[in-house]
């Protein structure tokens, strides 16, 4: 680290702590030239995260699109918005492991996944739409996947 009086690059960490609540590490330095002291501070850098639609289009990650679309299926159902926050924030945690860039199916994926985990009806309802359904044959193909799923 370059110390900001004389702009020598050898500097000394005298003291080291966590600072906003685990979020970044607060750095006492010395400056083994001139003898300043100074303090830095260090943070994870977010690497923002980019869905990439079906048709090629990029856009930035909307925790809110998602939270939303989850709440409209969960509607009624007996859910309530902390386990949504939780969901929300487990697909937000699986989807960042894929990397900077993921397809919008893997998202949709990992909600019914787990929406199926919560609710059986918020997740036929959030299949209907992301799967497109338009006939009752959709719903009973689904509900047999369904009930598959439960057996194994």
């Amino acid at each position: 680290m370059r110390c900001p009086k004389c702009h020598v690059d050898d500097t000394k960490v005298i003291d080291s702590r966590e600072a906003d609540d685990g979020a970044a590490i607060r750095r006492r330095r010395s400056c083994l030239a001139c003898t300043h002291r100074f303090t830095t501070y260090e943070r994870l850098e977010e690497v923002p995260l980019t869905v990439v639609k079906s048709n090629g289009g990029r856009e930035p990650f909307d925790r809110l699109k998602l939270i939303t679309g989850v709440s409209a299926a969960c509607k009624g159902r007996p859910v309530s918005a902390e386990q949504i926050e939780q969901l929300a924030d487990a697909i937000e945690d699986e989807v960042r492991l894929q990397g900077p860039d993921v397809p919008t199916a893997v998202v949709g994926m990992e909600v019914l996944e787990r929406l199926r985990r919560l609710d059986e009806v918020a997740y036929l309802r959030f299949a209907s739409v992301y799967k497109g359904f338009d006939a009752a044959a959709d719903f009973q193909r689904e509900l047999v996947l369904l009930k598959k799923l439960q057996r194994s």
